[in-house]
């Protein structure tokens, strides 16, 4: 399973972004699905995720600026963010996850975000 997120870029403060994360290859069955970050010099941390119902969780620095949704025919899901913040700046990663709560394939390259004050 090969994941591709792309979207990244560089944008001002308070501006918009939108990534998304492809998944190609023999994926099966997907029960949920989560954006990571890292920043430079920090671990990578959870910033979204989504269960197949539908059920969503955030971390608290981006909660009611970040959406994170999917394509269900495209095994695609995407991470609309808003009011962005130069504290956001990372490198974004995405997964999906099977039903035993494993992991389809690795992590990729992810996408950079850059926020300038």
């Amino acid at each position: 399973v090969q994941l591709q997120a792309s979207g990244g870029g560089l944008v001002q403060a308070g501006g918009s972004l939108r990534l998304s994360c492809a998944a190609s290859g023999s994926i099966g069955s997907i029960n949920a699905m989560a954006w990571y970050r890292q920043a430079p010099g920090k671990d990578r941390d959870l910033v979204a995720a989504m269960t197949s119902a539908g059920s969503t969780n955030y971390d608290d620095s981006v909660k009611g600026r970040f959406t994170i949704s999917r394509d269900n025919t495209k095994n695609t899901m995407y991470l609309q963010m808003n009011a962005l913040k130069p504290e956001d700046t990372a490198v974004y990663y995405c997964r999906f996850y099977n039903n035993d709560g494993q992991p389809f394939g690795s992590w990729g390259q992810g996408t950079l975000v850059t926020v300038s004050s």
